[in-house]
């Protein structure tokens, strides 16, 4: 590491040591071992950091804050989309409301619904083919359907 490099270091991560990233930090040792006026640079950072955490924390005025909020722009409503604007506002998640969610639940209980409807209707067909399959093999040859049922 170059003298540099550690002031520009010094400068971002402080006095401390300890705040800097490992990598540099080991780095920052060995240079400081070699070079031990650089103290004074971490010694002044040190005295930064210290008046930065002395500060008060500033923050915003409730009139700056109304300000902000009243500068910031409002969604702009596409005349094309107008008759569709309540499914927009359903389907994103910054428009779920009651009624969304109703329009989701509802969507969802008709997936189900088809799901268990499907697998119902599964479940006749094959027993169907199933029973067809035994009368065939049975008018085949004379084996028993209880062989052929297990």
């Amino acid at each position: 590491m170059k003298r540099e490099r550690f002031e520009t270091l010094a400068g971002m991560h402080g006095g401390d040591l300890r705040r800097w990233p490992g990598a540099e930090r080991a780095a920052a040792e060995r240079l400081l071992a070699e070079v031990p006026e650089l103290q004074t640079v971490l010694d002044e950072a040190a005295s930064l950091d210290a008046l930065l955490d002395a500060s008060p924390t500033p923050w915003p005025s409730q009139a700056l804050r109304d300000r902000v909020i009243a500068a910031a722009p409002k969604p702009a409503r596409v005349p094309a989309l107008a008759g569709v604007a309540g499914w927009v506002g359903v389907l994103s998640p910054a428009g779920w409301s009651r009624s969304g969610v109703a329009f989701g639940a509802g969507w969802a209980a008709a997936a189900c619904a088809g799901v268990v409807a499907g697998m119902m209707l599964t479940h006749t067909l094959t027993a169907d083919i199933q029973a067809d399959a035994v009368l065939y093999q049975a008018s085949l040859s004379a084996v028993d359907d209880v062989d052929l049922l297990g």
